[in-house]
């Protein structure tokens, strides 16, 4: 039987590597880019749910 010590426990947490966005390659849009995208995808929908809304409450339509 040998004697070799045992191999040390690790410990769980922060390897202390960080993480870096890359941008992405010249075929692909900026950050800056798809941020404004996304903000007007988001006004897009809800004007899409607020005339929805109008169209179901009947109102002022033609008979």
């Amino acid at each position: 039987m040998s004697t070799t010590p045992s191999l040390p426990r690790r410990k769980p947490g922060a390897s202390g590597r960080t993480f870096e966005m890359q941008e992405p390659g010249p075929a692909s849009p900026g950050r800056a880019l798809r941020v404004r995208a996304a903000e007007g995808w988001e006004r897009f929908v809800r004007r899409a749910e607020t005339d929805l809304g109008q169209e179901a409450g009947g109102g002022d339509a033609a008979p």
